[in-house]
């Protein structure tokens, strides 16, 4: 595989479902492959469904849909070293690049121009002993103009798990100066439990659902 090319799972035309940019029209780039076993996985069909693209034919894909931003996603999109220069392309190209990942790896590498969502693994998910504290750290030490590039994501699946995201996130103090999105488990948690915890915690974070999967099927692809 070389600089020029990525394995790609799909790339599709849709509304964010998961982020501050929610409810925007976006065009998708998800990269294929992961392979960190997240119980409740919903995208593990990128796992083997794949086809090899180079970047500018991807670019062109995406850019079609004409949306107002292009999302690279997974699977795990930073797995693939060729993700990089694409991202970098498509910043310079003056499109707006959210990146969306599971937070197993560093961001260090990633364009400063694009606007990182980085999931914090609950327990329940199976893999939080995998989660990245390094991307916390680079978080944290971004010079204060960077820091409005990284938001967090929470998916939780019971109260225990809530319990965990409310004391990483006040040991860490991120809540004072990034956008948390907390969601459920889609089927797992219903979110008036979780909007309750929150609101009797008083706890500063933006809970979110799935945008994507009340408009559509659960269960479809390329939504």
């Amino acid at each position: 595989m070389s600089e020029c090319t990525l394995n790609i799972s799909e790339i599709f035309h849709s509304i964010q479902g998961e982020s501050s940019f929610a409810g925007w029209p976006c065009a998708f780039i998800r990269l294929a492959g992961c392979g960190h076993g997240c119980l409740g996985c919903d995208t593990a069909y990128a796992e083997s469904d794949m086809r090899i693209l180079e970047t500018e034919e991807i670019i062109r894909q995406a850019v079609a849909f004409q949306a107002p931003f292009i999302e690279v996603t997974g699977g795990e999109p930073l797995l693939q070293s060729a993700v990089y220069p694409l991202m970098k392309r498509l910043c310079d190209l003056r499109h707006n690049v959210l990146l969306e990942t599971g937070g197993f790896l560093t961001v260090a590498r990633v364009d400063a121009r694009v606007h990182k969502i980085i999931d914090l693994k609950a327990p329940s998910s199976g893999v939080c002993d995998q989660n990245n504290p390094e991307n916390i750290q680079l978080a944290l030490e971004a010079a204060p103009a960077q820091r409005q590039k990284f938001e967090f994501k929470m998916v939780l699946g019971c109260r225990s798990d809530y319990a965990w995201a409310k004391s990483l996130l006040l040991e860490h103090r991120l809540t004072d100066s990034f956008t948390i999105m907390m969601g459920v488990m889609f089927g797992k948690l219903e979110p008036k439990e979780l909007a309750g915890w929150i609101l009797s915690d008083r706890l500063r974070v933006r809970v979110q659902l799935q945008l994507h999967k009340y408009i559509w099927p659960p269960e479809w692809r390329g939504v």
